[in-house]
């Protein structure tokens, strides 16, 4: 595990080092090339040069030096602002992907102004300054995109150049009107609490507090305090191995899960003891170490466990993982903060059942593993996958989740910790796409949701001593088979078994075994690479025959975990 500053310099300069052969002449664009997006080679390139900056720039805060890597992003972001230079990288449009850049820039010029401000020519930073007060000038999204039109004017303003007093303040309220209480936000308009609000809005809000302490120390002091509630909750979302839990969208940005804490200490703000937090980012970076996060260069992949595009997002460019280096701004305290001498701690103790109602869901930790109970709140659309990454039954830090390659078919559908219909004369798998109503409750979920028009359930989990119970009413306009389907679980290993029966299917896989009883006992052969952990997997499943009219399905999941499995 890292125990020093040293360490985690190294670590860091382990994720990045590899890109440097891979800017261009002028500095101002990182072509790793890889699978597209739904946006411009231009600002795929321009993403792939500002994320590494989330860490770079705590580096050299944090008195950090490397003659390179400062070379590379003088000139770069003078390069990449000058319309004249071949490298420039653009002009914009409502939305621009290249506003959500802006941001770590716009920190640069915060906290690292002698290496990325002050040495540039007065015509550079002019271009500097205009390209980046566009932001001021389009529609941005009402989402955690406002705190990047904060930044830039933070930043814009700090220079002495000119800025939108007004977009600031507006994009401050904005900001403001997502706080939902108990230290929690919605992601804007969006309903689904997932890791946006711990790495962007609580993020975004302590960068805030730690550059305007002074100047506005309410603000600041408000984000401070919402940030140490929100503690409270998100510690339940940490494994004892290090693992995060795997939920909700932008999976891919990995270690970044974990940024909360380190920005935490960045903006002075104590949730837990400082080797309590040691422990949770040390663990948490050598638990992605032993992951197959690299391609042969030792460049970051798209994918989680391993590289994968199945379960990636529309906005997933090959530059995107190093969204992941924003854990990095715990670089940024100083050489004598007693985090660098503390010694990593385990968690500590917590309830084996804690109900998060800001986050709708449920959180149980038990044999090892975390397993999340969510309501399913989310919209039905969105960036990819949804239903898979917000609709299912449970998630687990063991077992993980996997995303559809397919409607059709079991196989490619993979529904694990769903109920899946299939209306007879169809090969068509329909599952829950997101809750209509739900209501979470102390020791239970509870939620109505329909797969298909004419089919219509209430579900009810409820968390046991051994895994959790699903009592499902059905009402439905068709006759179908319906499979309530368990966790997935990782195929060829040597310890791997399967079993079934009249009432029961079992598989075991990597130390994890997953049981589920009730109806008859069966499997689905998921397609390769469906899960986000695990490359092959199988699932068990009881399988129950729904006839026109009204039935009532009850199943229960087991399952057992060996400690120190996936690390």
């Amino acid at each position: 595990m890292l125990h020093t500053k040293q360490d985690y310099q190294a670590f860091m300069h382990t994720l990045l080092d590899p890109l440097k052969p891979l800017y261009s002449t002028g500095g101002a664009r990182l072509r790793i090339g890889g699978a597209g997006v739904t946006y411009h080679i231009d600002a795929i390139e321009l993403e792939a040069f500002s994320r590494p900056l989330w860490a770079l720039v705590p580096f050299w805060m944090g008195g950090g030096h490397d003659e390179e890597w400062e070379n590379i992003y003088r000139r770069g972001l003078a390069n990449g602002t000058d319309p004249k230079h071949p490298e420039y990288w653009g002009g914009f449009s409502d939305y621009d992907q290249r506003f959500v850049e802006m941001a770590a820039i716009a920190c640069g010029l915060l906290f690292a102004p002698d290496i990325l401000w002050t040495p540039q020519p007065a015509r550079a930073k002019e271009n500097i300054a205009r390209w980046l007060n566009a932001i001021n000038e389009y529609i941005i999204p009402d989402c955690n995109w406002q705190f990047f039109r904060v930044l830039v004017n933070l930043a814009l303003k700090k220079h002495g150049m000119p800025y939108s007093p007004e977009k600031l303040a507006e994009s401050l309220e904005k900001a403001e009107s997502y706080y939902v209480g108990g230290g929690w936000y919605r992601d804007g308009a969006s309903s689904q609490k997932d890791y946006y609000i711990p790495f962007a809005m609580q993020y975004y809000g302590l960068v805030y507090a730690r550059a305007m302490d002074a100047e506005d120390p309410a603000r600041a002091q408000t984000y401070r305090a919402r940030a140490a509630e929100f503690a409270k909750d998100f510690l339940y979302w940490f494994d004892e191995n290090g693992a995060a839990l795997p939920y909700g969208r932008s999976l891919t940005y990995r270690f970044g899960q974990a940024a909360f804490w380190p920005a935490c200490l960045f903006a002075g703000v104590e949730t837990y003891p400082l080797s309590v937090v040691k422990g949770i980012l040390s663990r948490h970076f050598d638990y992605w170490m032993r992951q197959d996060m690299f391609d042969r260069d030792g460049i970051l992949t798209v994918g989680y466990a391993y590289p994968n595009l199945i379960m990636a997002e529309r906005y997933n460019a090959p530059g995107s993982p190093y969204w992941g280096m924003k854990s990095f701004i715990v670089l940024a305290l100083p050489d004598d903060h007693p985090f660098w001498t503390a010694e990593a701690a385990p968690l500590p103790p917590m309830e084996p059942l804690h109900a998060i109602p800001h986050a709708d869901m449920i959180v149980q930790r038990r044999a090892g593993d975390v397993i999340a109970y969510p309501a399913g709140v989310c919209e039905r659309y969105g960036h990819g996958h949804v239903p898979e990454k917000y609709g299912k039954f449970a998630y687990s830090t063991r077992f993980g989740f996997s995303c559809a390659r397919s409607q059709i078919v079991l196989h490619e559908n993979c529904p694990d910790s769903m109920l899946a219909f299939v209306i007879d004369g169809s090969d068509y798998v329909f599952v829950r796409e997101a809750s209509e109503t739900w209501e979470v409750r102390a020791d239970s979920v509870v939620s109505t949701w329909s797969p298909f028009p004419g089919i219509r359930v209430r579900t009810q989990i409820t968390p046991t001593a051994t895994g959790h119970t699903r009592r499902h009413e059905i009402e439905s306009d068709y006759a179908c088979t319906a499979y309530d389907c368990g966790f997935a679980v990782e195929k060829f290993t040597p310890d791997f078994a399967q079993s079934a029966d009249a009432h029961s299917a079992a598989v075991r896989g990597g130390g994890c075994t997953c049981t589920v009883r009730g109806g008859e006992g069966c499997f689905v052969g998921a397609d390769p690479n469906t899960n986000v952990l695990y490359r092959n997997t199988e699932i068990p499943a009881v399988k129950y025959r729904v006839e026109k009219g009204k039935t009532v399905l009850e199943t229960r999941v087991e399952t057992q975990t060996e400690e120190g499995e996936r690390g």
